[in-house]
């Protein structure tokens, strides 16, 4: 069963929020909010917040540079994960994966399936790694990313919850790009 380790120390991780919209600034910006209050109040350090418009190529580039940076650990991005026209965030973030993770969207679906119901199948939450960093495309609202960090995230980026976690294997997440 899941559970915190309470001989090991915790170790925060720099995490970058962008929230993709094509019409909020940062003072209306509900949703990247919600996680930025969350990251630093489980002693986690916000490296970068920005947003940007739901433009494929600005988002990829931006998630390129952040994966680029040693200062960043973890990008989570908040909007453009539905079914329109404009909504897309989980292209962009598929652009620069190296590997997905796959279970990150069903385990948001089962989260999602507790609070919304059969709504849950409009969200295409999803998770992957690239050069050493977490990605992490969110809905847009305020309640999805409340129940992705609380139910999710929250764990997963915090070294002491066994039986395992993303932040013991960042090191390892590379491993392939070093010379053997």
């Amino acid at each position: 069963m899941a559970r915190l380790d309470d001989s090991k120390d915790f170790i925060p991780v720099r995490i970058a929020v962008l929230t993709v919209s094509d019409s909020r600034s940062l003072s209306e910006d509900r949703s990247g909010q919600v996680l930025v209050d969350r990251l630093m109040s489980a002693g986690h350090i916000l490296a970068d917040r920005k947003i940007l418009p739901d433009e494929r190529a600005e988002i990829s580039a931006q998630l390129r540079d952040w994966i680029a940076n040693p200062e960043i650990d973890v990008v989570i991005s908040t909007g453009g994960t539905g079914l329109t026209g404009r909504d897309v965030t989980v292209e962009a973030h598929r652009d620069v994966y190296e590997k997905e993770i796959d279970a990150f969207g069903t385990v948001f679906t089962i989260v999602s399936m507790q609070k919304i119901g059969t709504s849950a199948v409009q969200s295409r939450a999803t998770g992957g790694v690239a050069g050493g960093t977490y990605l992490f495309a969110l809905p847009g609202s305020p309640g999805a990313c409340k129940d992705a960090w609380d139910e999710i995230l929250v764990k997963q980026l915090d070294y002491r919850h066994r039986p395992c976690n993303f932040v013991e294997i960042i090191p390892r997440l590379d491993e392939h790009l070093r010379r053997k």
